[in-house]
């Protein structure tokens, strides 16, 4: 019997938890599809571009609930000034991959922004429907080679030649 996906995606959590340690994986973890690490460079996204969506990442938990961490904080946990996030987080913007969504408060003004993810995610998911057709294809190449039947060597005697 085939285990449902919420058992599956728990058990792949205790497995990350054994690798990491329970004191590590206690402390908080993100989740980022592989295809963005894979294919950076084909998104347009340099070393510190991915830093900073890891950082970005960290506050994001629930699809509608944008996250909002300031420059200034992911600046200061990659010991950059916060001009350089700035500056990335507008190149993204500007390949589309980030927006930014302004928050205000009435008393206080201008908050951290909210970072929306959708560019990114629409970039990147043909680049994951390409990596899911090779893998496809593989396994079924794989299969084909396992399935394959080679035929019985017979002895042929000179009888049976003929």
């Amino acid at each position: 019997m085939k285990s449902s996906a919420a058992e599956q995606q728990k058990q792949g959590v205790r497995r990350n938890e054994q690798k990491w340690s329970p004191e590590l994986w206690g402390a908080g973890w993100i989740g980022i599809p592989n295809i963005i690490i894979e294919k950076q460079l084909k998104l347009g996204l340099d070393a510190t571009d991915i830093n900073i969506l890891l950082h970005l990442l960290r506050y994001w938990w629930h699809r509608e609930n944008l996250p909002h961490p300031s420059k200034k904080t992911i600046a200061q946990c990659m010991d950059v000034d916060p001009s350089t996030v700035r500056r990335h987080v507008a190149k993204m913007e500007q390949k589309g991959l980030l927006r930014r969504v302004e928050r205000k408060d009435e008393a206080r003004g201008q908050k951290s922004n909210y970072y929306d993810f959708s560019g990114l995610i629409a970039a990147a998911t043909p680049l994951a429907l390409e990596a899911i057709a090779i893998k496809e294809r593989r396994q079924q190449e794989d299969e084909q080679r396992r399935n394959h039947r080679r035929g019985r060597l017979a002895v042929v005697t000179p009888a049976d030649a003929e």
